[in-house]
């Protein structure tokens, strides 16, 4: 399924490149300010299932946060996700107890590293891994970049908060790499391929590959190569997109663990076993280890498309694993996309298996000993039903706002009364940069707001809030201008189709606060004059576009503040 859609997107035009050359200067738009933002999540399925004392919530990172990836040095565990054209890329996590996490950063935040300005929003970066070398105390991250002619690769660094290093090209194809410290020094890389030319059964057969990997020189080991699982379980059932691998060492035997089904309704986690680290690999009979893909359709608080997994170990010998899954609403729709989950892991037997891992998922999670619930206090990312409100004004914007396809610094200004979102010559359609900050969409039912200070010139400024899922699926509701007067407007882009919703002329004497009530697949989008009484515009409009299922790609929905000085949308 992930190589269809690749393939679907590389066939796409892509526009010119645009970067902080492209803005407007300050003295040819209007000023413009968003101030007071402010984020609240209202999920039934909190409300019904309050914590106790010893119980977390998972998934453990709400929203789009798929694919992860976890290392540990000492007691400090680090987790990493896949961002695709997000920028910056790769957010990095920390805990000391797998419960409470605190963005440290993003991976790859420079211009050097993360070649995306042309990238649809599901291309760029592809499955990370983040594994720790006792060896040379350093950690790697690496995975493969759907951009910029970069393709697998490798970064890594002393200090996981302290920056990485610049991007070393990998000299093979394919897709999801993974790094191995052996107990000997030696490293592995393991990835999914393509079968041998002319050796493909049907559609969807990939194969698992291994590489010696130089530490020295940061690269494969030309000509070591060797295919170490053909198809994934079992061949004869044509098993299709074995993908995702990581390998594992424990009493002297070698574990692969990969995703196979793809990464839909038949998402599962395999096991195999081998004595070298180089095969033969043998399927457990157990296999698959996780999945949620054997359930009733209808069944509640569902937890679907489970997969993609990791394993660490804990300092006293214990084992959990993080992995992706989905929680849809009542239509099925998919708008937050793939979140990280985690669960504790058994490996009392030969092989792993995930604790109520094939078993219908619930809300909630025992505590590790001695772990206290932390999240959304002294720092810890918040988790289940949250507020988070934000002034704007701090000059060092939160980790959780990003951009899309280039440097957010490209395009804000940071001031006392709020944060400006300086127009660039591109609007929310274009394969290239574009001037909005972003946050992930973390709850089916939300209510999201901002204030706007702006009174555009033309009719080609806008400034509002988006909600998007890609740049051929989103909202755009914002203030523009036709002739001399000022309008709120509301679009919908389906397909790259774009339709005007709504418009209604305004008296924009002072600023505007814009609302964005969401309620499981429907959407209502608000605006308010005196920051106090709220006028819909347009009516509930359906969340359909800012669906996975409907919009593809392998991102979830995402709220933007949003600029343009390239605006296309016609009040009425």
């Amino acid at each position: 399924m992930r190589q269809r859609i690749m393939h679907s997107i590389f066939l796409r035009n892509k526009l010119t490149l645009v970067t902080a050359v492209s803005l407007l200067s300050l003295s040819n738009v209007s000023a413009q300010t968003f101030s007071d933002f402010s984020y609240r999540g209202n999920d039934k399925i909190y409300t019904n299932n309050p914590l106790k004392e010893n119980e977390f919530y998972s998934p453990i990172l709400q929203g789009c946060y798929p694919d992860p990836s976890i290392t540990r040095k000492g007691d400090d565990y680090y987790l990493v996700n896949s961002s695709f054209s997000m920028f910056p890329g790769v957010p990095i996590f920390t805990s000391k107890d797998l419960v409470n996490w605190k963005q440290v950063g993003h991976v790859l935040d420079r211009p050097s590293q993360l070649k995306v300005q042309k990238g649809g929003v599901s291309q760029g970066i592809y499955a990370p891994d983040i594994k720790y070398n006792k060896f040379n105390d350093t950690f790697y991250m690496i995975t493969t970049q759907i951009a910029g002619g970069i393709g697998n690769m490798v970064v890594k660094t002393k200090d996981p908060a302290k920056g990485w290093s610049e991007v070393q090209k990998l000299n093979f194809d394919g897709i999801d790499p993974s790094i191995f410290f052996d107990d000997d020094g030696k490293a592995y890389i393991v990835h999914n391929d393509a079968p041998p030319k002319g050796t493909e059964q049907y559609n969807g057969h990939r194969v698992i590959k291994m590489w010696d990997y130089d530490l020295e020189k940061d690269q494969v080991v030309a000509g070591s190569d060797k295919i170490i699982v053909n198809g994934g379980v079992d061949l004869s059932q044509k098993p299709i997109w074995i993908e995702g691998p990581h390998l594992y060492k424990k009493n002297g035997k070698y574990f692969l663990m990969c995703a196979e089904g793809g990464t839909g309704g038949n998402h599962s986690e395999v096991i195999f076993m081998s004595d070298s680290p180089k095969g033969p690999f043998i399927p457990a009979q157990n296999n698959p280890i996780l999945t949620q893909r054997y359930f009733p359709k209808d069944r509640k608080d569902k937890v679907d498309w489970a997969g993609h997994a990791d394993l660490v170990e804990t300092p006293d010998g214990k084992h959990f694993g993080v992995f992706l899954a989905i929680r849809p609403n009542e239509k099925g729709r998919v708008n937050h996309g793939r979140e990280t989950f985690i669960l504790p892991v058994d490996w009392s037997g030969k092989y792993p298996v995930f604790e109520n891992g094939l078993v219908p998922m619930k809300p909630k999670l025992k505590l590790p000993e001695g772990v206290k619930n932390q999240t959304g206090q002294n720092g810890f990312f918040p988790n289940g039903n949250f507020t988070y409100n934000d002034k704007l004004t701090d000059k060092n914007l939160d980790f959780r706002w990003i951009a899309m396809r280039g440097p957010r610094e490209n395009f804000i200004t940071a001031t006392k009364n709020g944060v400006k979102v300086n127009p660039m010559e591109t609007n929310i359609k274009a394969l290239a940069p574009v001037s909005a900050l972003f946050h992930r969409l973390q709850h089916e039912d939300f209510e999201t707001s901002v204030t706007l200070d702006f009174k555009p010139k033309s009719d080609k400024e806008l400034s509002g809030i988006t909600c998007y899922q890609s740049e051929r699926f989103n909202y755009v509701f914002g203030v523009t201008k036709k002739d001399k007067d000022y309008y709120i407007v509301l679009e919908r882009t389906e397909k790259g189709s774009s339709k005007l919703i709504a418009s209604e002329k305004i008296s924009l004497s002072k600023t505007i606060k814009l609302q964005v009530v969401g309620e499981k697949d429907e959407h209502q989008f608000n605006y308010s004059l005196d920051g106090k009484n709220f006028k819909n515009l347009g009516g509930p409009v359906s969340g359909d576009i800012l669906s996975t299922d409907v919009a593809g790609g392998f991102t979830g929905s995402l709220i933007g503040l949003y600029s343009t000085s390239s605006n296309d949308i016609v009040p009425n």
